[in-house]
């Protein structure tokens, strides 16, 4: 395996004028022995901090209540689908590179909508930067590079954007950089990045040993000795299924020691739910971005069909599931069709968009890209009420999962 899957993250403190530690900037370290960030690929490094941050560690483990700084790139600011959760304790940094063409404006109007506070990094007003100032919440400025000046900062002030002063070096700085309004302080005076050595785990997965497990899942009678074994050549997945169980979440008053142990309690219904998860997930930063919305599309699926379409509740939890499965797997939908025993109920549905449960799975993906049409009142209400259930569920489900 790539040593570029020891991959890790820092995070370095921000403080207040008053040096309360109230924020941390999230960093991505290529390894637990990197002092900076070696980056390649911006798109991956991005992927892989939030990924080990959000999924495989959580927020509320790596920084408490505090808020979190997470740097995008331009090109991820346009999916948000790979939006880390937790808006209320996010800031999305915008890197200095992104200007404000209407396509970035029109990103950002959406992170706004959606909770998220924006900062600027590293900005300098230009023309083609400053149509960022109508949404920024704050803005960064390097005090080793000054190329700001004063009446800019009558500007953002004016504006009653928040001002915060990084690579701040000594209290000299601080102490001048707090006449000038900043409020929020960030560099060696106070703290350096600090790599957090946990999160350099192994990640790797059998591809191979994977798919056969998806297989067997789909069977109408399961062969448990089968799965238990195919289950003992993913040591990680195994892993991260116990955790599952042994979680809050699952409300057991007493923890799993075993995985015959924890496949016997299960049953195979829950069990097909949470190893397909898990292995869509196949460890891939990418994917792990991808699985919230896959999890609440399937679950979308499955009260649209028992509550609207009066068919089977697990198929459509399942072409919900997999209706992802090309992004997630890189494959088409019809070579994971061929490798799977599914019904022709669901492969219609995947395929086709055909049936009740393509219906279903119509509806859902119209409703996600706010692309109803003529809808009642009614349907709607009712369809958020469906999507704000599945949000949830899915919430509990990844606190399970990582466990959060």
């Amino acid at each position: 395996m790539s040593s570029s899957q020891h991959y890790c993250i820092a995070l370095q403190p921000i403080c207040d004028a008053r040096m309360r530690h109230v924020a941390d900037e999230l960093l991505y370290r290529a390894s637990a022995n990197a002092n900076t960030a070696i980056i390649d690929d911006q798109m991956m490094a991005t992927a892989r901090a939030c990924n080990a941050a959000f999924y495989e560690t959580g927020i509320e483990s790596l920084c408490g209540s505090r808020k979190l700084f997470f740097n995008a790139p331009r090109d991820w600011l346009l999916q948000p689908e790979l939006l880390p959760p937790n808006p209320e304790q996010v800031v999305i940094e915008v890197l200095e590179s992104v200007e404000g063409d209407s396509e970035v404006l029109a990103a950002l109007q959406g992170l706004k909508a959606r909770g998220y506070a924006l900062a600027l990094d590293d900005f300098e007003l230009t023309p083609a930067t400053r149509p960022l100032l109508e949404l920024a919440d704050i803005i960064k400025l390097d005090m080793l590079n000054q190329t700001f000046k004063e009446r800019d900062l009558d500007e953002y002030r004016a504006r009653g954007i928040t001002l915060l002063a990084e690579k701040v070096e000594d209290l000299a700085t601080f102490e001048s950089c707090k006449l000038q309004g900043f409020t929020l302080f960030q560099g060696y005076f106070y703290a350096r990045p600090e790599v957090k050595r946990k999160t350099a785990v192994k990640r790797e997965g059998h591809r191979e040993a994977q798919l056969q497990i998806l297989s067997e899942l789909q069977h109408p009678e399961v062969d448990y000795d089968r799965i238990e074994q195919l289950l003992a050549h993913e040591p990680q997945l195994c892993v991260r299924l116990l955790r599952m169980i042994n979680s809050a979440h699952c409300k057991r008053a007493n923890t799993i020691s075993s995985l015959r142990q924890a496949i016997l309690l299960l049953g195979i219904d829950r069990l097909r739910t949470l190893v397909t998860t898990l292995v869509l997930a196949n460890d891939d930063p990418c994917n792990m971005l991808l699985l919230p919305q896959a999890l609440t599309r399937a679950a979308m699926c499955l009260r649209l069909a028992a509550g609207e379409f009066n068919d089977d509740p697990d198929a459509a939890f399942m072409v919900g599931l997999l209706s992802m499965a090309d992004l997630m797997l890189s494959e088409s939908l019809e070579s994971v069709c061929e490798q799977l025993p599914l019904s022709d109920a669901i492969k219609r549905a995947l395929m086709l968009r055909t049936g009740n449960l393509g219906k279903v799975l119509k509806l859902v993906i119209a409703f996600e890209g706010a692309a109803l049409g003529a809808t009642t009142d009614r349907a709607v209400i009712r369809l958020n009420r469906y999507y704000l259930e599945s949000c949830s569920w899915t919430s509990a489900a990844l606190a399970g999962l990582y466990g959060t």
